[in-house]
C-alpha cells in the first residue's frame, strides 16, 4: 500500500515535470513544435509575383503563413536562410530580396517580422548565400622536410659511436 502511493507520488512528479509546453490561445500548430505567424507581405506595384524559399506564394498583397519558434523566432528547418522575393511585374524594376537568418549551426537568428514590404523601384538587390559555417576548423598541418638535401660541408654524425672490431679467425 504504501509503495503503491510512492509510485503514484513520483508519477504525478514526473508528469507534473515533463508538462507539455502550450501554444498562445489561437495559434496553429506546425511541425516540429512550431507555431504559425501570418505575415502580410505587400510590395509597392500591386501584381508581383512572391516567392518564399524558392516557392510562388503568390501575388501581392498577400498574407505569408510562417512556422516559427514559440519566441518569435525563425525555425531551423535544415536551412541556415529563410528567403523572400518579390519579382516585378513591370519593366524597368529589379527582384527584391528579403533574408533572414534562421539560427542553423549556431548562425544568427532573426525575429519573424509583423509585416514585409517591397519597394519595387529601389535597385536590385544581391543575394549571396551564406555558406555554412564549417563546424570544425584544423589549421593545416605544418610540414617538416628534414635536412636540406644538398649539404655541401662536413660529414655530421650525431649520436653514439660504436666501434665494432672484426675478428677474422676464432680463438678457442
Amino acid at each position: 500500500m504504501k509503495t503503491q502511493r510512492l509510485w503514484l507520488i513520483a508519477l504525478a512528479a514526473v508528469g507534473f515535470l515533463t508538462g507539455c509546453e502550450s501554444l498562445p490561445p489561437g495559434a496553429e500548430r506546425g511541425p516540429h513544435g512550431t507555431m504559425a505567424f501570418l505575415v502580410p507581405v505587400e510590395a509597392s506595384v500591386p501584381g508581383t509575383k512572391i516567392y518564399a524559399n524558392g516557392h510562388e506564394a503568390g501575388v501581392a498583397p498577400l498574407t505569408l503563413k510562417i512556422f516559427g519558434d514559440k519566441d518569435g523566432t525563425f525555425h531551423d528547418f535544415g536551412a541556415y536562410e529563410f528567403v523572400v522575393q518579390a519579382v516585378p511585374s513591370q519593366t524597368n524594376q529589379h527582384v527584391q530580396t528579403k533574408v533572414f537568418q534562421t539560427g542553423r549551426m549556431f548562425s544568427p537568428e532573426d525575429k519573424i517580422p509583423e509585416r514585409i514590404v517591397f519597394n519595387m523601384d529601389l535597385p536590385p538587390t544581391t543575394y549571396v548565400p551564406v555558406a555554412p559555417p564549417s563546424a570544425y576548423y584544423y589549421p593545416p598541418p605544418a610540414y617538416y622536410y628534414g635536412w636540406p638535401h644538398h649539404y655541401y660541408g662536413p660529414q655530421i654524425y650525431l649520436g653514439p659511436r660504436f666501434h665494432h672490431h672484426h675478428r677474422l679467425h676464432r680463438h678457442r
